[in-house]
């Protein structure tokens, strides 16, 4: 058992649609959060330069002791180097293994969608996962770059008309090629799920990588002994953030739900 806390980061606050999971699956966690509000979208960045922004991300959260980083972000889960992962301190994992694990639970005809920041799309990195796990797989890809500040400005609701046609303008195409599953390749993008599934239809598999990678996460930590003692109390959350509180404390709720509250502080994530 192990009661240091979980740390999660993403480059705004799409990530706290993982922590809302992770609080969900694994109530006697406590959690770290730090969004990179100063500096978000990172999709839009080179990959030097979000190489460079991750690295700080997990520094700042190192010096809070954490036990596991999660990095609930699409783009540093399609770009930060294998090899430094594996030379962290600490366990760490992305969100594209598990998401496309369940990609491939899903697919009953082996058409899958992916959407996703420009710097996730680019990668490629779930385009080379699921050619390994689902042979023959045949792949429709859609950068969505207004999905980000759609979501990080509350506009996710049935009656947004902008956010509806902005789903339409990238969606159609995989809509019309058969899809049965969908990869909702940012953790941003699950806050558009009833937008999204009004469009695609009932029948196609939405995935949630912030949601895969928590019950992922739950089985990595029981696998390492790391699982914090269950009679411990009710988990706690603390959020940190690059640039003002209220904006965060503005989004919470939007993000959070029921598992909104806890600590927020801005940090100058620079100097990490």
């Amino acid at each position: 058992m192990d009661n240091r806390p979980i740390g999660v980061f993403d480059s705004g606050l799409g990530g706290l649609t993982g922590v809302r999971q992770l609080r969900k699956i694994l109530p006697h966690e406590d959690i770290v959060y730090f969004g990179d509000t100063g500096r978000v979208p990172y999709g839009s960045r080179s990959p030097e330069t979000i190489i460079q922004y991750a690295q700080q991300d997990i520094n700042f959260l190192l010096s809070k002791n954490v036990k596991f980083i999660m990095a609930a972000c699409g783009t540093v889960s399609s770009t930060y180097p294998l090899d430094r992962a594996a030379n962290l301190p600490v366990p760490y994992t992305g969100v594209v293994g598990s998401t496309v694990r369940a990609a491939e639970a899903a697919t009953r005809n082996r058409k899958v969608g992916v959407i996703g920041t420009a710097a996730t799309i680019r990668s490629g990195s779930y385009d080379s996962l699921l050619r390994q796990l689902v042979p023959g797989v045949e792949i429709h890809k859609q950068a969505c770059p207004l999905f980000v500040p759609l979501v990080e400005n509350g506009m996710v609701g049935m009656d947004e008309e902008i956010t509806r046609l902005a789903v339409a303008k990238y969606l159609g195409g995989i809509r019309d090629a058969g899809v049965d599953t969908l990869i909702l390749g940012c953790t941003h993008y699950p806050l558009l799920t009833e937008q999204i599934r009004a469009f695609m239809g009932p029948e196609v598999a939405l995935i949630d990588p912030g949601k895969v990678t928590a019950i992922a996460m739950k089985e990595a930590l029981q696998a390492l002994e790391l699982l914090a003692d269950p009679a411990k109390e009710q988990g706690s959350a603390e959020f940190y953030v690059s640039d003002t509180v209220e904006a965060f404390s503005a989004s919470a709720d939007l993000f959070l739900g029921q598992y909104a509250g806890g600590k927020v502080e801005r940090v100058a994530i620079e100097t990490y």
